[in-house]
């Protein structure tokens, strides 16, 4: 999260907003985000409500929940998907915001 923290602003500059599920229930979920300092929306999903309606693995053997990013229009639609292999399966910022300049 430290390098969508770092490149924020660009997101915000294209009209993109950044939203993070994360596993932990609420309690836990906020104190991270107070401890980061993180700019962007978190939303805790103890339930994996949100993980299940988007198809994110979890996978035990490799540390829980794999890394999952989405870029969902304003209308709901899913426009991109990258779905992680291993926890460091992460793309970069640079193809993220590449992505939004092209469908703008």
């Amino acid at each position: 999260m430290a390098q969508l923290r770092q490149d924020y602003p660009e997101f915000v500059k294209r009209n993109a907003e950044i939203i993070v599920i994360g596993p932990e229930g609420p309690e836990a979920f906020a104190r991270y985000w107070e401890k980061e300092r993180l700019p962007f929306i978190g939303l805790p999903d103890p339930e994996h409500i949100v993980l299940k309606r988007y198809g994110q693995e979890v996978n035990l053997f490799k540390l829980g929940r794999m890394p999952a990013q989405a870029i969902v229009d304003r209308d709901g639609i899913v426009r991109w998907i990258h779905y992680g292999h291993a926890m460091s399966d992460i793309p970069p910022n640079e193809e993220l915001l590449a992505l939004l300049d092209s469908s703008g």
